[in-house]
Parts: structure tokens; sequence; C-alpha cells
């Protein structure tokens, strides 16, 4: 993929809005100021990246799509109208996305790390889960939930039913990864994707690697030629990436302005 920005042009990313989570209430607060951070980049963006775990559970039934998130699907909608291209990719939680974004709205869906150039510089895109060294069990839980077989037995359950239990089931690993605190640096050692970052370079240069899942903003040199960015998450922090066709930030939305960070 080659994307090339003209004057004033520019590219988004932004990862890990959860929502759903905790509770429809504040869901649909998060949801309006999603909203209103989208309208206020559209007129420059060249192209938005949605890079993984948009939604808290996403699952894509033959007829039947989750309910609620209106607001963030009319606006995406007015976006794909308005000749913006969008990329989504699944992320843990919404793993079980397939085609509606792509026959509906016109939009792809990645379920693996992409690697694109944007104007000159190279970029290597992906959420982030299961890759690098460690997290053994989850690859296994993941390589389990990405079968076939799993999501054929899981559509089977009525809407209601299975889509209580996979908030249930959210709900209790994010509860589970805040008692082992997950997301506090732990230094680069132990820093998977600063870890499998390192590994790819080792191969193949990417001038940045954008990744979300950490819910942990950070800003780490690979090296003096690349840089591994994490966008952090919008359930307290609200932060996101923009390239200006020259350079990489990693900012933060306070609902009123576009903070520099």
């Amino acid at each position: 993929m080659k994307i090339k920005l003209t004057k004033q042009q520019k590219v988004y990313f932004v990862s890990d809005f959860h929502l759903g989570t905790p509770d429809p209430e504040t869901s649909k607060k998060r949801e309006d100021k999603i909203v209103k951070w989208l309208g206020e980049v559209e007129n420059s963006a060249a192209a938005i990246f949605f890079v993984g775990d948009i939604f808290d559970f996403w699952f894509e039934y033959d007829k039947v799509i989750p309910k609620g998130f209106l607001r963030f699907l009319s606006k995406i909608t007015q976006l794909r109208t308005k000749g913006i291209p969008l990329f989504f990719f699944t992320g843990n939680h919404d793993l079980w996305m397939k085609d509606y974004f792509t026959k509906e709205l016109d939009i792809p869906v990645y379920h693996n790390p992409l690697s694109m150039e944007i104007n000159d510089k190279r970029f290597l895109v992906g959420h982030g889960d299961g890759l690098g060294p460690g997290d053994r069990k989850y690859k296994l839980l993941k390589k389990f939930f990405s079968s076939k077989s799993c999501q054929w037995l899981f559509k089977w359950i009525h809407p209601d039913i299975g889509i209580s239990i996979a908030q249930a089931w959210s709900k209790n690993s994010r509860l589970s990864n805040d008692l082992k605190n997950e997301d506090e640096f732990k230094g680069k050692e132990k820093e998977w994707l600063y870890q499998y970052c390192l590994e790819i370079e080792s191969k193949l240069h990417f001038d940045y690697y954008i990744f979300g899942h950490r819910h942990l903003p950070l800003n780490l040199p690979l090296n003096d030629n690349a840089t591994y960015f994490n966008l952090g998450e919008w359930v307290n922090q609200c932060y996101y990436g923009e390239f200006d066709g020259e350079v990489f930030h990693l900012r933060q939305y306070n609902g009123y302005a576009l903070k520099s960070n």
C-alpha cells in the first residue's frame, strides 16, 4: 500500500476505543468524544487507520451485528461518503470482525500487521496482540478463538446470550489485567511489542512501527532511523497518531482542542 500526501494532508492512527465498556452511558459519552474528534480531523485526513479494539466486543452473525454504536457508525459512513479512505484492524476484543464493514461501508478489515509507504516513510501497522515473545496463554486462546470451528459453534448461541457471555469475559479479562498492572511500562526487555519490532527491524527496515493493544502511549526508538509507537487508549487517555508527511506525532485529544504530546 502506498499513500501520497498533498500539502496540509495528514494520516491519522487511533486504537482501543473499547466502545461498549464499562456501561452504555459511559460508552456513549466516549463515543460522542470520538465522533467530535473525527469531525475535527476529517478536513485534513488523507486516511484514518483504526488499529483494533474499536469495540469492546464484536461478532458478526450471519444476519445480526451488535446493537449500538450508531453515532460512530454514522460518522464513519459520512467519512466514506466524503471519499476518505478508512482502514480497520481487528484486535483481541473485536477479533470476530468479518466482512460487514467491507461490504456495507467499503472499509477493508485486516487481521494481521500491514506494511505500507506514506510519502517516503515505511510503516508497519497492526493491533499487536499475540506478537513478540511471552504471553503464551493468550496466544493459545487466540488460536482457539480464531478457529472457524469456534466461530461456527458460537454463532448458534442466541445473540442475547452470546453477547452477554462475551461482555462478561471481556470485563473479567480487563479486571485481570488491572490486577497484574499490565498497563504499566516495565522496561524495554519486557515490552513484547518492542521486542517484536526489534526482531522485524533486524530483518527489514521500517521507519515507524505503529501498534495499539497496550493501553499505554509509547514512543521508543529502536535505532537512529526506526521508532516504535503505541497509540494508548480512549477509555481514559485519548491518544492518537498523526503523520504529516515528514514526522509522526503522538498526540492527545482533550475534547476541545488538539493537544501535542
